[in-house]
């Protein structure tokens, strides 16, 4: 029994901007557990608004790994984790957990969607991101990403030209669903300002308009809103989810800071529990670290799953796109293989 990994460098095939940066190379770790002769993988994406980097992550491995020992156990590999690093670091324990339910799949010939009984339903239509740049630019990338068919845009705002960006984009793609998402970048008087060009260029929902400590901001702005809002920031843990049911229409519900697939699962139980709508999505990340969310995906109402499709080089292969559809992952485990 052992648990490996190695760190490898992602390039997006553009700088992609939000409102906090913009990166064109994101450090990814890749897990392997291996049992018997079986193996399971899992990827560590490292956000630092979450605390977490690509050091950071090098620096926790040696200190959780020895909490996986057995793939079954999946209840008591979350409370080992848990005990030996209480707070922090989830892109470590989702790449982990990964690891044990892609190793567990593997073991019995199943994909994991099915191994854990989840729902065989087609997957939502995934957004398609525009990452926030010069308008020329955004403009040129939604022009570009419905000429390929895609049908949901998903648009990154926080600049004083959000207006524009909106009105333009609109122009850009008529028949396009458009989503926005903040990353938190708004005040509360600015994001007033904004739901009626929200409204007007029929936007489906938004994402994280105001600071993610701010609940009682986005409550406020959630009545007065036509729009739906999303949490997203303000969302770090399973236990956060009653809390933003007073604030927020729905959440998005991303693997890595989470803490892996099974706590994004407790989230999204939660989350409909609570009357919530569900989005899952993702950071950037390798086509594993998507296959591992779109096993989720038929649970939820939208999925914003794009993060391989944004990069110059995928070292996994696997997952079936036709523009913003994905197919099912198919196979065993999550369904795919280093490219």
């Amino acid at each position: 029994m052992s648990v490996t990994w190695e760190t490898r460098e992602l390039r997006t095939a553009q700088p992609f901007g939000i409102a906090r940066w913009t990166h064109s190379v994101y450090p990814r770790t890749f897990v392997t557990f291996e049992h018997g002769g079986v193996w399971g993988q899992g990827e560590a994406a490292p956000n630092a608004f979450y605390g977490e980097t690509g050091a950071t992550v090098e620096a926790t491995l040696p200190l959780l790994a020895g909490a996986l020992t057995d793939g079954w156990d999946w209840d008591g590999l979350h409370a080992r984790l848990t005990a030996r690093m209480p707070q922090g670091h989830p892109s470590v324990k989702c790449a982990l957990e990964m690891a044990a339910l892609d190793w567990a799949a593997r073991s019995v010939e199943l994909p994991v969607w099915r191994l854990l009984g989840l729902s065989p339903s087609p997957l939502p239509e995934s957004s398609y991101t525009v990452s926030l740049g010069e308008l020329p630019e955004m403009r040129r990338q939604a022009r570009e990403a419905v000429g390929r068919g895609h049908g949901v845009l998903k648009v990154k705002l926080g600049t004083a030209a959000d207006e524009r960006v909106v009105e333009a984009l609109r122009e850009e793609a008529p028949h396009a669903a458009l989503r926005v998402d903040a990353n938190a970048a708004w005040t509360r008087a600015g994001a007033r300002r904004m739901l009626g060009v929200l409204e007007a260029a029929g936007v489906e929902l938004v994402e994280q308009p105001l600071a993610a400590g701010d609940l009682e901001g986005h409550a406020a702005l959630r009545r007065v809103s036509r729009v739906p809002l999303v949490a997203d920031e303000s969302l770090h843990h399973v236990g956060d989810v009653p809390a933003l049911a007073r604030a927020f229409d729905g959440v998005n519900l991303k693997l890595a800071k989470l803490g892996g697939p099974l706590q994004a699962l407790a989230a999204l139980r939660l989350a409909r529990a609570h009357g919530l709508s569900v989005m899952v999505g993702c950071m950037i990340e390798s086509s594993l670290g998507i296959a591992a969310a779109a096993h989720l995906a038929g649970l939820c109402d939208w999925a914003d799953l794009d993060g391989a499709l944004l990069l110059a080089d995928d070292p996994y292969a696997g997952l079936l796109w036709t523009a913003g559809h994905l197919e099912r992952p198919g196979g065993v485990g999550w369904g795919v293989q280093r490219a």
